[in-house]
């Protein structure tokens, strides 16, 4: 879990246990490391095995392990994340969090925590609304623990009413803005550190309707941005139009067109590292109408006069004052894909570089996975095929590692 936000997830009994999967895959997919308790209660309705494959950690279950005791005692284990989520929690789980027992590992790590704690409650309606769980709900609250949900709706039980689980997605989001709210701190190899992230492509208008762009969804340099954040740096995010959510913890600036992504970079300096995965338009037409170009039969097209882009990559690199200590470009090319590379490399000024070839066949453009080259004094480094997001992370982690060894 090293220089990654952290959680540890506890997961008590209930139905809704298994939405916790979907949980993980959600604060995995946002750069967030995950470390699970699975109380006997949870372990009924999911495996620790299904826990362990989406966090790629170990699941924790017996405090009377001495096994886990020499390795990760339940002191450690309360303390050593950013924020403790309980989700589902149940109406046991709850009362033994505002009566202080300790009688499992899952409430011994509460008890024990000296980190926020965040619960998302799931049960039966009338169990939700009895005065017992509210004086419960009540208490924890004013202790500061935040509570996000229950949501209304049919439960398994065949009842309807309030106590299901809050949708994951939520509960992710509710997660997030906690571990970005200033309550906790930002920790990670980068933490202190400040980038710039370029994604998506750009629209150079032709007219009110129309416009010159590419392929670019955005999904690679939005994943970089996210990367960078859950290491610890201050991101902020330049994208040209996409269909992708703002990352969380994020500073995210909008923009359209290869000039105003320029300003915008140039108005975000100075910071630390650049990363430019924007696929900028090279072009734009010189003279827009105001209205749109209409088709006239039997004449020919328009002419459309083309004046050359701003080129981003080149002006940062080559900045006198305000330079980064690190800008990376991105070379999307199609065939010889490491040569042009480190070609553009050469011409643009920039330290490293990312190759990936967008050939047709290859399905990068607006797919989820990506196989690049990384290119550096040292040579190229192929990395093997992989998620888009595992190809930020290990570009994040290169970042890092990076000026680690540069404060040596």
């Amino acid at each position: 879990m090293s220089g990654e936000r952290r959680i540890v997830l506890i997961v008590s009994g209930g139905i809704a246990a298994y939405k916790s999967l979907e949980l993980i895959r959600r604060l995995r997919e946002r750069g967030v490391a995950v470390r699970c308790v699975l109380t006997k209660g949870g372990s009924q309705f999911v495996t620790p095995l299904s826990l362990s494959a989406l966090t790629e950690d170990k699941v924790y279950q017996d405090i009377f392990s001495l096994t886990d005791e020499s390795e990760m005692g339940h002191i450690q284990l309360s303390r050593q994340a950013d924020l403790i989520v309980v989700a589902p929690a149940s109406a046991d789980i709850l009362a033994k969090m505002a009566n202080g027992h300790a009688d499992d590992l899952a409430t011994t790590v509460l008890l024990a925590t000296d980190k926020p704690v965040m619960v998302a409650p799931a049960m039966n309606v009338r169990m939700w609304d009895h005065p017992a769980t509210q004086a419960n709900l009540t208490l924890l609250k004013q202790r500061g623990v935040a509570v996000i949900g229950p949501a209304e709706g049919p439960m398994a039980c065949g009842e309807f009413g309030e106590g299901r689980l809050a949708e994951p997605m939520d509960i992710a989001t509710a997660i997030l803005d906690q571990l970005n709210s200033g309550t906790v701190p930002k920790q990670g190899p980068l933490a202190g550190r400040s980038a710039l992230v370029t994604s998506g492509p750009t629209h150079e208008p032709i007219d009110p309707v129309r416009y010159i762009a590419n392929r670019s969804s955005g999904k690679q340099g939005h994943a970089i941005a996210m990367a960078l954040a859950a290491l610890g740096a201050r991101v902020t995010l330049v994208s040209g139009p996409t269909r992708l959510p703002d990352p969380d913890g994020v500073e995210t600036i909008h923009v359209e067109r290869a000039e105003e992504m320029m300003q915008a970079c140039r108005d975000s300096l100075p910071v630390d590292v650049a990363v430019f995965a924007a696929a900028v338009a090279d072009w734009r037409v010189i003279s827009t109408p105001a209205a749109k170009i209409k088709k006239q039969d039997g004449a020919p097209p328009p002419a459309l006069e083309l004046a050359e882009n701003p080129d981003i990559l080149k002006t940062v690199s080559g900045l006198a004052t305000d330079r980064p200590a690190l800008v990376v470009g991105f070379a999307a090319e199609t065939g010889d894909a490491v040569e042009k590379a480190v070609a553009k490399r050469k011409r643009k000024g920039c330290d490293w570089i990312v190759a990936n070839d967008v050939s047709d066949g290859t399905g990068t453009f607006g797919g989820d996975e990506n196989a690049v080259h990384l290119i550096t004094d040292a040579g190229a480094d192929a990395w093997p095929r992989s998620t888009k997001q595992d190809v930020a992370r290990m570009l994040a982690q290169r970042i890092a590692t990076y000026f680690e060894s540069e404060s040596d």
